[in-house]
């Protein structure tokens, strides 16, 4: 991917970073986004000739800011996500909202900020972060599963809107993966999620970080619409 530059979002840490590395592995110039200027400095060092800008995805105007900055994104990676967990009686709007407009909305806005120069190049990777529970559905997690199963339907619009310009738009789904967001979960709580993977483990960024390679290479250039299941066979 020599000459292509990747613009990921939430690369400061976890699944984001790892996807950031696997794609300068590639030779892919790496933008690292997110909210965290000292972490993004701190990832930035691990890759080098990696630059890095920050972006609040739940507001329209920073999303703009950091593309301007980026310049043309070949390869973007929708990554950046929240959580506001709560049952759906006692959720409150502001949870709602601030989950639909950081995952999915800031999502859109930001595809928005690279298809032209794509559909001008004849050439593009969107490759959109969603989850296994996008698939399944969570209790307890309403807007996070709203906002992750919009993904999968935003995905598949756009691979057809965006086909005909040689700009693919697939969806990853991560199933349980072990990242400092799920670290502190309670030991009962992971042996049973354990105990629903067939494969006995749990899933690591860079199990994600590889198939958003994959799906960004040329190898994939015939695949567009997909969701890719990363998940160990938790949800088939």
């Amino acid at each position: 991917m020599t000459n292509r530059t990747a613009f990921v979002t939430g690369a400061s840490r976890g699944i984001g970073l790892a996807c950031a590395k696997a794609l300068a592995a590639t030779g892919a110039k790496v933008i690292l986004a997110a909210r965290d200027a000292g972490r993004l400095e701190a990832a930035a060092k691990e890759i080098p000739e990696s630059i890095w800008v920050e972006i609040d995805m739940a507001s329209p105007d920073s999303i703009k800011a950091a593309f301007v900055k980026a310049g043309k994104v070949d390869i973007l990676v929708n990554n950046a996500a929240i959580t506001r967990d709560g049952l759906a009686l006692r959720m409150k709007p502001d949870d709602w909202n601030a989950v639909i407009a950081t995952n999915l909305t800031g999502a859109f806005l930001a595809i928005q900020q690279v298809l032209q120069p794509m559909m001008k190049e004849r050439w593009g990777r969107i490759i959109n972060i969603s989850s296994i529970v996008g698939e399944t559905g969570n209790p307890g997690q309403a807007n996070y599963v709203a906002s992750k199963a919009g993904l999968i339907g935003m995905t598949k619009s756009l691979a057809q809107e965006m086909a005909s310009r040689n700009i693919t738009v697939n969806a990853v789904a991560p199933g349980f993966i072990a990242t400092d967001m799920t670290a502190g979960l309670p030991d009962d709580l992971k042996n049973a999620m354990l105990a629903q993977i067939p494969l006995k483990r749990f899933g690591q960024p860079e199990d994600i970080a590889a198939a958003v390679r994959f799906l960004a290479s040329d190898d994939a250039s015939y695949i567009t619409g997909a969701v890719l299941n990363v998940n160990g066979g938790m949800y088939m």
